[in-house]
C-alpha cells in the first residue's frame, strides 16, 4: 500500500510538471522532447502499478492459502481431540472397573489387618491353652491322669465331652473347639484367596456360632462379596441387606450400601442404585465408600447429593 501511495504521488507530480510546462513558453522542439520523456515516465509508472497490484494479488491469495490450511490444521486437531476425551472416558471407566475389583480384593486384606491385633491380643490365652493341653495328653500317656472333671475340658466319667469342649481326640483326650478368631481368619483368608465355597460355609458358621460378636456383620458383608465376586447380584443384594437391617453396629454398613447399589447397576435397576449411591454420601461424608459412590455416579451421568444432604 505504501508502494501504490508514493507511485499515484509521483504520478501527480510528474502531472503536475507537465501542467506547468505547458503553461511557460519553450521552444516547440523542446516541448515534443518533453512530452515524450514524460509519456515514457507515465508508463513507466503504470506498469510498476500494474505490478505492485499483482503482487498484492499474489500475496492475498498466498494468506488465503495459510489461513485455509491453518483452518484445516484446527478442525484436525479438535477430531484428534474428541478421540482422545472419548479414549479417556473409557480409560476412566475401565480404571474405575479395576480399582472397584481391587478395592474388593483388598478389603479382606484390611480387615485382616485390623483383626491381627485381636488374635495377637488372644494369642498368649491359647498358647496357654495349648499348653494345658499337652500337660494333660502327657499325664494319659504316663497313666498319671488325673480324675476325670478335675480339668476344664477333660472327658467325663462316662466319655462324653463336655459342654464346650468340642471334638474328641484318641484316648479320651478332649480337643478345645475352634474359635471365632481362628473361624474368621480362616473363612477370610479362603475368600482373598478366591476359594470361594469352603470361604462361604466358614463365614456361614461363623454367623451360625457367634452371631453376636462384632465380626458376624462383617461375616455377613463377605457372604454378599462372595455372591458378587459369582455375579450371583440377586444373592449379593439379599446379603446385603441383612448387613443393613441384622447389623446396625457393623463395620460393613457403609460399604455393604455401596455394593448393593453396584449390584442393582448389574441388575438394571438404575433408580435404586442412583438412591443407594447418594445415601452412601449422605450417611458416610468424608469416606473412602463416599468417594467411590461420587465416582460412579458421575461414571454413570447421574448428579452426586447436594451439599444440603437432599436428593
Amino acid at each position: 500500500m505504501r508502494t501504490r501511495w508514493i507511485a499515484l504521488t509521483f504520478t501527480a507530480l510528474l502531472v503536475g510538471i507537465f501542467a506547468g510546462s505547458l503553461l511557460v513558453p519553450a521552444p516547440a522542439g523542446g516541448v515534443s522532447k518533453e512530452m515524450i520523456q514524460l509519456q515514457a515516465s507515465v508508463d513507466q509508472i503504470q506498469q510498476g502499478q500494474q505490478s505492485l497490484r499483482s503482487a498484492i494479488d499474489a500475496n492475498n491469495a498466498s494468506q488465503q492459502t495459510l489461513i485455509k490450511q491453518a483452518l484445516d490444521s484446527i478442525n484436525q486437531l479438535n477430531t484428534q481431540m474428541g478421540a482422545l476425551q472419548q479414549t479417556v472416558g473409557q480409560v476412566q471407566a475401565n480404571t474405575g472397573s479395576r480399582l472397584d475389583s481391587m478395592a474388593t480384593q483388598t478389603q479382606g486384606v484390611s480387615d485382616n489387618m485390623a483383626d491381627m491385633q485381636a488374635r495377637v491380643a488372644k494369642l498368649g490365652q491359647q498358647i496357654g491353652d495349648m499348653q494345658n493341653l499337652l500337660q494333660s495328653i502327657d499325664a494319659k500317656v504316663s497313666g498319671n491322669a488325673p480324675p476325670a472333671g478335675t480339668t476344664p475340658g477333660s472327658a467325663s466319667p462316662s466319655g462324653a465331652a463336655t459342654p464346650g469342649s468340642g471334638s474328641t481326640a484318641p484316648g479320651g483326650v478332649a480337643m478345645p473347639p475352634i474359635s471365632a478368631q481362628t473361624l474368621y481368619q480362616n473363612a477370610l483368608r479362603d475368600f482373598t484367596s478366591g476359594n470361594y465355597d469352603l470361604s462361604r460355609q466358614e463365614f456361614s458358621d461363623y454367623i451360625k456360632n457367634f452371631p453376636s460378636d462384632d465380626l458376624a456383620g462383617n461375616a455377613q458383608f463377605y457372604l454378599g462379596e462372595i455372591d458378587y465376586a459369582q455375579n450371583n447380584f440377586k444373592g449379593a443384594v439379599s446379603a446385603y441387606n441383612v448387613v443393613l437391617q441384622d447389623y446396625p453396629q457393623s463395620f460393613k454398613l457403609g460399604a455393604s450400601l455401596l455394593k448393593r447399589a453396584y449390584a442393582e447397576l448389574e441388575l438394571g435397576q438404575k433408580s435404586a442404585a442412583i438412591r443407594d449411591l447418594r445415601e452412601v454420601e449422605r450417611r458416610f461424608p468424608g469416606s473412602d465408600e463416599a468417594r467411590r459412590a461420587q465416582a460412579k455416579l458421575h461414571e454413570i451421568g447421574a448428579a452426586p447429593t447436594s451439599k444440603s444432604g437432599t436428593h
